[in-house]
């Protein structure tokens, strides 16, 4: 197998990961799949920023283990879940990196949620 590319974020690549001072609710099926205010949101180049969420914020009886993966050449292998509550669209619904670079080390033991597979991602200041 053949060894995965790997890359730094930088002047061409930008990626910063910040604390948000913010409540963020995730919502599906009229049910909080997570609610915390300590989510730290990263910013990658020009793709919309993304919450992670701390896990132990997350109801994690709601989420459904998968097999699949992806690859980021800037932040590692995401393991991904499914919230069985919605259906097919909310399959492969959130994803987390079990061990991300060093580079977005913070995001470890976070989740994130595709915004379009739950019903809404709520950002609230305190």
């Amino acid at each position: 197998m053949a060894e995965k590319e790997r890359r730094y974020p930088g002047p061409d690549h930008p990626i910063t990961v910040e604390s948000n001072s913010a409540r963020v609710v995730v919502k599906l099926g009229g049910r909080v799949i997570a609610d915390s205010t300590s989510t730290l949101t990263l910013r990658e180049a020009s793709y919309p920023p993304v919450h992670y969420i701390p896990r132990k914020d997350a109801d994690l009886s709601m989420l459904e283990p998968t097999d699949h993966h992806t690859y980021c050449p800037y932040k590692g292998e995401a393991s991904y879940f499914s919230i069985p509550a919605g259906g097919e669209r909310a399959k492969n619904a959130v994803w987390s990196y079990e061990e991300p670079y060093e580079a977005v080390s913070p995001i470890k033991d976070h989740l994130a949620f595709y915004p379009d597979r739950v019903d809404s991602i709520e950002e609230a200041s305190g």
